[in-house]
């Protein structure tokens, strides 16, 4: 047949399987009983028909989204969950239109970051100095004789602080110590029997897409579960310097604060803490202090009543794609030095404004963030080698470090604004600069020692305001040059032009120091 038609082999096969492929078409559709002795075969694999060349099939895919059944988890773990109940004077409670206090006023997003608990305010009258006010919040216990761990703003502040049990006691609790920085605190109470209690996961194996359960008390709701997902990880929210929370997607609200994450093993694996919230409501983002982090601080808060903390000395900043073009670095990795404190480890080391922080100990830093967590964590008296950038040369110096820092990440506070008249104006950058005279001085509440050129006026949409100059801040230094006044800043910044790469200005803004990188094109 097939030298009769005049085909090639390869057409001679692709017909004979054509017509096979129609002959079983129409077999399936005139006989039902061969349609279902064939069903199972084909259900699971391809048939082998002789001369046929059947086309590869793929697994089906795992139910990789299958959902979970958190009952067992939560059965074991609620007991362990408890509420707190507080008491404190009016006059310590900060309001607003009776929602939580945000975490950071001062910062652009400060509205919408929203500590959730404290619960609901029960308000007395605002005129008695002798008003009490109510809140309520959540804990988990850690240990059977009776510790628990909460946040530090559920009892930040209380008179009286009372833990309700998930089988209806309420104890009085003894706050054993708290940590403003990280938000975390510890409170005893006494039990005549063994409380149930849940251990910490390690949240570095933690990752994006794990389930989760958050229990708590919201708007004092005692016992309450809600599940979701780990939506992301090492969020910074801007509201203290160790930030690294866990962001998470089951509902939570006012009053959870202080109360467990829970992973599908049934430890903790985070502690709610915060939420975004434009309108004071839960809409599905949540964060919460992992638990490495957790951990490490309730074991001090409970062994020491305080945590102790490394300092080196210094205000520091992230480093910026155009800024690393400017500081010669081959990329924007690094803490950059704002400002360093007098008698400081950092002094003693030679570090100075300018220097770009590379490695402290063994740790690489990545941002300014990786830096405070570097040093919190470094224990006072060691000896620490740390390697700098300083004009596109890398060095190394030592140091030893001391004891509990402050704040070391620099805050930008907003300076009044001064009418003083501009003495030099740049109008191809937008900015008028004028003298640092004793009144503008005392209205900024500046040290006589600060030199340099004072912005009385940034121009919309000008290179000085994207560079984020205000009215109000104060020049210090322009490249690596100190500006003595309006006069040398504006030369400066003229002479600065003829070059390729943008200028590095050090601001000075209230009792702060930053750097920031202005293009001059």
């Amino acid at each position: 047949m097939e030298r009769r038609l005049g085909l090639p082999a390869s057409r001679t096969d692709t017909l004979k399987e054509s017509l096979m492929n129609r002959a079983i078409a129409r077999i399936l559709r005139t006989d039902k009983r061969v349609a279902a002795a064939l069903a199972l075969p084909l259900a699971l694999g391809a048939v082998a028909w002789p001369g046929v060349h059947a086309a590869a099939v793929m697994p089906a895919p795992t139910a990789s989204f299958a959902q979970p059944q958190f009952a067992d988890v939560i059965e074991n773990v609620q007991p362990a969950v408890v509420k707190i109940s507080v008491v404190k004077n009016a006059a310590k409670v900060a309001r607003q239109e009776g929602q939580p206090m945000p975490l950071d006023p001062d910062s652009s997003m400060g509205q919408f970051f929203r500590h959730f608990g404290p619960g609901p305010y029960s308000f007395a009258p605002q005129n008695d100095p002798r008003a009490k006010v109510e809140g309520l919040g959540s804990g988990f216990i850690i240990d059977a004789s009776g510790y628990v761990v909460t946040n530090n703003h559920v009892i930040d502040g209380a008179d009286d602080i009372k833990v309700t049990l998930s089988d209806g006691r309420e104890l009085p609790a003894k706050l054993i110590g708290a940590d403003p920085q990280t938000d975390l605190a510890v409170l005893k109470v006494e039990a005549k029997d063994a409380l149930p209690a849940v251990s910490f996961a390690d949240s570095d194996r933690a990752r994006v897409g794990d389930w989760v359960v958050a229990i708590g008390s919201p708007f004092g709701l005692g016992g309450s579960v809600t599940a979701g997902i780990i939506s992301a990880r090492g969020r910074d929210i801007h509201s203290g310097p160790y930030d690294d929370y866990l962001q998470i997607d089951a509902p939570i609200n006012s009053g959870n604060s202080g109360g467990p994450v829970i992973n599908a093993d049934g430890k903790v694996v985070g502690v709610n803490t915060a939420i975004y919230s434009p309108n004071g409501g839960n809409i599905g983002i949540g964060f919460a202090i992992p638990a490495r982090d957790a951990e490490r601080v309730v074991g001090e808060l409970r062994n020491h009543g305080g945590v102790t903390r490394g300092w080196l000395g210094v205000q520091i900043q992230p480093v910026t794609a155009e800024m690393a073009e400017a500081l010669h670095a081959k990329d924007a990795n690094g803490a950059l030095v704002a400002e360093v404190v007098v008698k400081s480890p950092a002094q003693r080391a030679g570090v100075k404004v300018g220097d770009v922080i590379l490695k402290f100990g063994d740790s690489a830093i990545k941002d300014a963030r990786d830096l405070s967590k570097a040093v919190a964590a470094a224990e006072p008296g060691s000896k620490v080698h740390i390697e700098i950038l300083r004009n596109g040369v890398a060095q190394s110096l030592a140091t030893v470090i001391d004891r509990n820092a402050q704040n070391d990440v620099a805050l930008n506070t907003d300076p009044k604004d001064t009418k003083q008249g501009a003495d030099n104006l740049d109008e191809q950058l937008g900015v008028a600069l004028g003298a640092l005279s004793a009144d503008a001085r005392a209205q900024l509440n500046l040290d006589d020692d600060v030199r340099g050129a004072l912005v009385v006026g940034v121009k919309n949409g000008s290179a000085a305001e994207e560079s984020g100059l205000k009215p109000g801040d104060v020049i210090v230094r322009i490249n690596n040059a100190e500006v003595a006044d309006a006069k040398a800043a504006k030369n400066a910044l003229g002479n600065a032009r003829d070059g390729k790469r943008p200028v590095v200005v050090l601001i000075r803004r209230g009792d702060q120091q930053f750097f920031t990188a202005m293009k001059l094109a």
